[in-house]
């Protein structure tokens, strides 16, 4: 099974998912140097239901939230990395400036956010729990980053 899908895929996926009573978990982010934070972070969003759907930004998306030097590696390889992770079951990658169109096309029985993120701040969350859903809050490890390891870098190796 390919777990790396196109968004044209992804709603007949999950309507399948829903059919077999699977509940779905969707998340989404940069994923950009995957590091132990982004891996907590997901096992722990997918135990909240029984298939992991990830919305990968594009790199086009990456570099309208990050900036220009971002990301360090390409959405090709960071959809491999991340889809190679067991608690992931599918990544989707997008361009829009937000995930509500996707998380529109999954139709989430939860929808999987850091607790850096307010509730009602979290895009998608009120189109879940209008079906029925819940948003989840994940709590994010401390003192580890993507930004955090490249001012590492930059500053041990210049």
């Amino acid at each position: 099974m390919n777990k790396i899908v196109h968004q044209s895929e992804i709603a007949a996926i999950a309507a399948e998912k829903r059919a077999e009573n699977k509940q779905i978990v969707f998340t989404n982010g940069c994923f950009d140097i995957l590091h132990a934070g982004h891996v907590n972070y997901l096992a722990a969003a997918a135990a909240q239901g029984d298939i992991l759907v990830l919305g990968l930004n594009s790199d086009q998306s990456v570099r309208r939230i990050k900036g220009e030097k971002r990301p360090v590696i390409s959405q090709g390889h960071r959809a491999q990395v991340v889809a190679a992770l067991a608690c992931v079951d599918y990544v989707v990658i997008f361009d829009e400036p937000d995930p509500e169109t996707l998380i529109k096309m999954v139709k989430p029985h939860v929808l999987a956010k850091g607790a850096d993120w307010a509730e009602d701040e979290i895009i998608g969350g009120d189109f879940v729990k209008q079906n029925g859903g819940r948003v989840a809050r994940i709590i994010l490890e401390p003192d580890i980053s993507t930004s955090l390891i490249i001012e590492k870098i930059v500053n041990t190796y210049g």
